[in-house]
């Protein structure tokens, strides 16, 4: 028995499902102008070439579709859904995402290991660049830690720099957290990030993909993924990019689909903060605290009860603001410098802050 509503498809119609799903450059669109022409997967599998043609689908894929490698696929995808915590959300089913049914091209089949229960739940997604610097790692963890604790889902997309230490960092406070791959989810990238994925569905949160379980690492993929990590949110977090960087991609989707988006502004001196300043410039919103964002959401329906936040010691907190020298961090928090030395020697041994050229930041 399928995890998700098996009961409501039958046997075949899901095989057929996965098999249409493998077919090359068969997108969302086209699999659902075949769905809506001949009613279901199986009765369109079945369809001569010519009423393929006639839909105007490309004939690469009605060629491909009782080939040995596509049946084989979809073999292998209901195998995978017969484990624990492996499910399959299909769009024209109720555990379907609401928001992300919104979107015009919002995938057909979405495979999902973990908890498929949380893509529902009052989502922000935070993105920003993969060669992030240590003060936008750590303002990414510490934006994660309050909207994960404030009861928002953390959404992105499992890439280095940014999209990990949001997702470790709600992890960190018992929130929950969802990554969208541009893979298979058989097919993991970053593979320095497969401990991270497992950790996450192990505490209850959820890795998801719209791509064959077996489908690997590819440019296009990357960019057409980020409507997911967009369109399950209620809004996006630009953290540190670049103009270059897929993050305003993302940013430019959301705002497609009616979402917020937000960004972080850095130095004016600092590469990877002209893309939040541009985004800034076209209109997001300059965050510099949590209440720019939940202000922006109070109109949203009630969000669920906040995770219990760790007691976060008053010079830590200071430096999820920004680096400071101990002298600085002795005048913003009144406390002799000689008090401020000791606390920051019994930090640095815990492991929450470092110093870099006589700088002292917060670690993630």
């Amino acid at each position: 028995m399928y995890p998700i509503n098996s009961s409501e498809i039958s046997p075949a119609e899901l095989e057929a499902r996965l098999r249409l799903h493998r077919l090359p450059e068969l997108g969302p669109k086209r699999f659902r102008r075949l769905i809506d022409a001949f009613g279901c997967a199986s009765k369109a599998l079945s369809a001569p070439a010519s009423a393929w043609r006639s839909l105007g689908l490309p004939a690469v894929s009605a060629e491909a579709r009782r080939s040995h490698e596509v049946r084989e696929g979809a073999s292998v995808a209901l195998a995978w859904l017969a484990r624990p915590a492996q499910h399959l959300l299909m769009w024209d089913q109720p555990e379907y995402p609401a928001l992300l049914a919104q979107i015009d091209d919002a995938p057909p089949l979405l495979f999902v290991a973990g908890d498929p229960a949380i893509l529902e739940k009052p989502q922000l997604a935070m993105v920003g660049s993969r060669r992030a610097s240590r003060p936008g790692m750590d303002t990414a963890a510490a934006f994660s830690r309050s909207l994960a604790s404030a009861g928002f889902v953390i959404t992105s997309g499992l890439a280095l720099g940014i999209d990990g230490a949001a997702h470790q960092a709600a992890l960190e406070v018992g929130g929950q957290t969802i990554g969208v791959l541009g893979t298979g989810l058989e097919k993991f990238y970053p593979q320095r990030h497969r401990r991270l994925a497992a950790a996450m569905i192990a505490q209850g949160s959820a890795v998801v993909s719209e791509f064959p379980l077996d489908a690997a690492p590819q440019a296009g993929n990357f960019p057409r993924r980020n409507r997911i990590i967009s369109g399950l949110s209620l809004g996006v977090l630009v953290v540190e990019a670049g103009i270059a960087s897929g993050s305003l991609i993302t940013a430019r989707l959301a705002a497609e689909q009616g979402r917020e988006v937000y960004a972080i502004p850095g130095s004016i001196h600092h590469p990877a903060a002209k893309g939040c300043h541009q985004l800034i410039r076209d209109g997001a919103v300059l965050v510099e605290t949590i209440e720019h964002i939940l202000e922006g959401l109070r109109g949203w329906q009630a969000l669920p009860c906040p995770v219990p936040l760790p007691a976060t010691h008053p010079l830590v907190a200071l430096l999820h603001a920004a680096p400071h020298t101990s002298e600085a961090l002795a005048i913003a928090s009144g406390r002799p410098l000689s008090q401020v030395l000791a606390s920051l020697t019994e930090l640095e041994l815990e492991g929450q802050v470092i110093c870099e050229s006589g700088r002292w930041l917060a670690r993630c």
